[in-house]
């Protein structure tokens, strides 16, 4: 119950969700943390239950540190991917309530991933998670163009999240972006910056 999106772009891949969390029919918490850095040119978005996303998202942060210790160079964005994925296949039987996207950028270029909760793993150019998501589709299929700059990104990201956030009551409270290049890493986008948008002033 939550929207999230995922885009790759010219320059980078692009994260957004909202931060409502629910609990049925309850709002249960205003900002709630769905937007994971793992490392400096990775990150993630989670839609489903709270606590085993962050169980997860604290498995992977980890293992990523480990990846990068021990050989030197930071994990693949695909390498992460199949982890997260091999972890909720392995837990298929008493699965993880989870969907997440995982994104960022490595010598290969930027990568962006899609997980359900049996672990089943699909690589995708943009893609919108949670009851949200019907929403998101129609805009990014619209608008949504992979040879966007970040710039250009960003304001549909936000634009797509907010028009979620205004017909899906479950998605709502705010909206949390992060941009993730190969030259400034994951770099989260200011409250400010995504008032701007809103309000058109760079359109």
């Amino acid at each position: 119950m939550t929207t999230t999106l995922g885009l790759v772009l010219r320059d980078g891949v692009i994260l957004a969700t909202d931060m409502r969390a629910t609990a049925g029919y309850f709002i249960s918490h205003k900002h709630a943390q769905k937007l994971f850095k793992i490392d400096d040119h990775l990150g993630a978005t989670i839609a489903g239950r709270v606590a085993d996303a962050q169980q997860v998202m604290d498995w992977a942060q980890v293992e990523a540190s480990l990846y990068k210790l021990q050989r030197g160079v930071p994990m693949p964005v695909r390498s992460a991917a199949r982890l997260i994925a091999n972890i909720l296949f392995q837990s298929r039987y008493m699965p993880y309530y989870l969907q997440s996207l995982i994104a960022g950028v490595d010598s290969t270029g930027p990568h962006l991933f899609i997980l359900d909760l049996l672990g089943n793993l699909v690589e995708e150019k943009s893609i919108s998670t949670g009851s949200g998501s019907p929403f998101v589709f129609g805009l990014l299929e619209d608008q949504y163009d992979e040879g966007m700059t970040v710039e250009e990104g960003k304001d549909l990201a936000v634009r797509a999240v907010h028009s979620a956030m205004e017909r899906d009551a479950a998605s709502g409270d705010g909206i949390a972006v992060a941009v993730i290049s190969a030259e400034k890493g994951f770099t989260p986008v200011s409250e400010d910056e995504i008032k701007q948008i809103l309000n058109g002033s760079k359109r």
